[in-house]
């Protein structure tokens, strides 16, 4: 057996698995790593038990080491939690984990300090993120952002308020058009004419995101991965939440085969491009002086946007 055979074997053993990739298996160390690590992510299996791990960066309000060491406290050895950086003088806490966004920030803020999630990135290439602010005529709103974490796999990671405890269909739709609130998205996003089906199914929408589930407080927190969606085909377009539960193609009512029979559309969103790491230094909107602490008190515009009071706490408490 030749050096280059000894090193496909040795790799093989290593991963669990057969390369089933054609590769040119150089026994020039530098070159062979080159191949094996852009072909790393489709070798390793990806079972039902994976989970896959991203990196949230937060800024958070710290004012001293203290402040940091309780914030390092209340994430270091949670399960799911891999990492946790603090950059005190920047007030920013970057967290690898496998938890949702909303699960880590609600560890940071158990601290008593806020934090706002600036930024959604993987553990390696950052591929694309994007977000949508999911509202509509009724209580219904939310935040679901959409991260790139390999060309086959595409992370959701949302939180919904005001929904009905159960369940609830979550469709990527195929127009951004919110002129006549949900009514106007269009159809569920089907690029290659198939019929609607369950996330797992080859034959889907590659819009059907399948179900979330809400808990007696109205709220569904979920993380989701789906290996046909992606970032850059569905920005610009929208994503929308369902009364009631999708059937996933497999009922008898008409409509099972094509939106899964999920009832009025309750809150939609347009998909819009978000910061990765690092690629928000925003800190406050120069158009009405809102800082970052105080935006998510505040409505996206309209009454109630602007500034015009100086009761709200300053950035440091």
């Amino acid at each position: 057996m030749n050096n280059a055979e000894i090193e496909q074997v040795e790799v093989t053993k290593l991963l669990g698995v057969t390369l089933d990739c054609k590769l040119s298996w150089s026994t020039h160390n530098k070159a062979f790593l080159c191949h094996l690590i852009s072909i790393i992510n489709k070798a390793v299996p990806k079972g039902p038990g994976f989970v896959a791990r991203r990196r949230l960066e937060f800024a958070v309000q710290m004012t001293c080491d203290s402040c940091a060491e309780k914030v390092r406290a209340a994430l270091e050895g949670k399960p799911g939690v891999q990492s946790v950086k603090i950059d005190v003088g920047k007030e920013e806490v970057l967290v690898e984990s496998a938890l949702t966004s909303h699960e880590v920030q609600d560890l940071i803020e158990s601290t008593g300090r806020r934090a706002v999630l600036k930024g959604i990135g993987g553990t390696e290439l950052d591929l694309g993120a994007a977000v949508a602010m999911m509202g509509g005529s009724g209580p219904v709103q939310g935040v679901v952002r959409f991260l790139q974490l390999s060309e086959e796999r595409c992370l959701i990671d949302g939180t919904i308020d005001g929904l009905e405890p159960g369940t609830h269909g979550l469709h990527v739709h195929t127009l951004g058009d919110l002129t006549q609130d949900c009514q106007s998205c269009g159809e569920h996003y089907n690029p290659y004419g198939r019929q609607h089906g369950a996330p797992q199914d080859p034959d889907r929408h590659v819009g059907d995101l399948g179900n979330i589930v809400a808990g007696p407080d109205g709220r569904a927190s979920f993380r989701l991965e789906d290996p046909e969606l992606k970032v850059w085909d569905v920005i610009g377009r929208s994503l929308v939440v369902d009364a009631g539960e999708d059937d996933l193609g497999r009922g008898a009512h008409p409509l099972s085969k094509l939106t899964g029979n999920s009832g009025q559309r309750l809150a939609c969103g347009i998909i819009a491009r978000s910061a990765g790491l690092f690629e928000n230094a925003k800190q406050i909107c120069a158009c009405d002086g809102v800082t970052l602490w105080e935006e998510r008190d505040r409505p996206l515009a309209g009454t109630g946007r602007s500034k015009t009071t100086t009761e709200t706490p300053a950035a440091h408490l």
